[in-house]
């Protein structure tokens, strides 16, 4: 059984009929701030950024460079604040998946490649194993910022967009992983798992029957469709939690961890 009191009030999460679609953008906001000192050390530490000209295989494996070393330096925990920026997501030194892909997603831009994020409303069902004694307290609706990344033109099909699922592979590559889906239990977050299993929120892949799920498509409530940046996502539709729960929760919930950092 899970929470609605938690929800925010008076946002209508539906989808616009016919998709909501967005360009994205290199742009810096307040979430995505990365011109701030902390990002810049962060890029340094990656080494030499794929120029302008840089081919899509190029950017490709400097944000797969990226999404490691966040995994290893930035400690995943239970945050709550969705819009916490990420130079203070960097000082800090934890951050929830969200937090951790928001970061992926600043270096990205830092590095002149356009970024936008799906919205998508999950049940919070899904997260029953990380919290098996307190499902009272899980939210009925969990809103991702699912990231995208534009590596080639726009002239392809996709518009030369990538989802983050797709960052090591694609999902009938990854669907086929020994280790088997997402459990969402112990120290692995989606964070984590995208590197090595198949996150697919569309139900197009096939998954083995004895393994966890790699298809998620039947835990997405509503799709919102895509926007120019997690900023605009949560301006619209509110973060997951309402101000007041986010305020209680966040003290305890931002500390504690959700597993070690891969090495």
């Amino acid at each position: 059984m899970t929470s609605s009191i938690l929800r925010p009030r008076n946002r209508l999460r539906t989808a616009t009929p016919g998709g909501r679609t967005a360009d994205g953008s290199t742009e810096a906001t307040r979430i995505l701030d990365w011109g701030h000192a902390r990002v810049g050390e962060l890029l340094g530490s990656l080494g030499a950024a794929p120029g302008p000209d840089a081919s899509a295989g190029d950017r490709l494996t400097a944000l797969r460079r990226a999404h490691r070393r966040i995994s290893a330096t930035v400690r995943p925990v239970y945050s709550v604040q969705d819009e916490r920026p990420v130079s203070e997501v960097l000082r800090r030194g934890r951050g929830s998946c969200s937090q951790r892909l928001a970061v992926l997603e600043s270096v990205a831009r830092a590095g002149g490649v356009a970024t936008r994020v799906r919205g998508l409303v999950v049940d919070g069902g899904l997260w029953y194993p990380r919290f098996p004694r307190m499902r009272r307290l899980v939210p009925d609706q969990v809103l991702l910022a699912w990231p995208e990344f534009r590596l080639g033109p726009a002239g392809e099909p996709d518009g030369g967009w990538l989802s983050v699922s797709e960052l090591f592979g694609d999902l009938d590559e990854l669907s086929g992983h020994p280790d088997g889906g997402f459990t969402n239990a112990g120290p692995e977050t989606l964070f984590e798992a995208l590197s090595r299993t198949a996150i697919d929120w569309d139900g197009h892949t096939v998954c083995p029957a004895d393994a966890a799920a790699c298809d998620l498509s039947g835990h997405v409530v509503t799709d919102l469709g895509r926007f120019d940046s997690r900023d605009d996502l949560f301006g619209l539709h509110g973060q997951t939690l309402c101000r007041t729960a986010r305020l209680v929760a966040e003290p305890v919930m931002g500390r504690r961890s959700a597993g070690p950092p891969a090495d």
